[in-house]
């Protein structure tokens, strides 16, 4: 059986699987890790309510810039892109490519 980290989703949170005061659909069960702290935030509003710098977007190097909310499992870009867990099948937001540019570096 494999052993499984949970990681802290930071952020001004609704429930424990992602959703905060600002994004708190079904989908929205993300987090993303700032690059800058290394922690990761239900979304870059609460991680710059928050941190004391603003949200630094993950270079393509990062192998794991994403958290699934619902199975806590850590997600390539690759894998998040998909629009789905590759774990779970939890469906995320489609609408969070409006924001691929704050999460994601070119």
């Amino acid at each position: 059986m494999e052993a499984m980290l949970m990681i802290k989703i930071y952020g001004a949170l609704t429930d424990q699987a992602g959703r905060c005061r600002h994004y708190h659909s079904q989908l929205d069960i993300v987090a993303l890790k700032c690059a800058a702290c290394q922690k990761y935030y239900a979304c870059y509003r609460c991680h710059d309510e928050i941190a004391t710098h603003h949200f630094v977007a993950s270079s393509s190097s990062e192998p794991y810039p994403v958290l699934c909310g619902n199975c806590f499992r850590l997600l390539s870009k690759k894998q998040y892109l998909l629009g789905y867990c590759p774990y779970c099948q939890a469906a995320f937001n489609p609408n969070c490519h409006f924001h691929h540019q704050i999460y994601f570096k070119a």
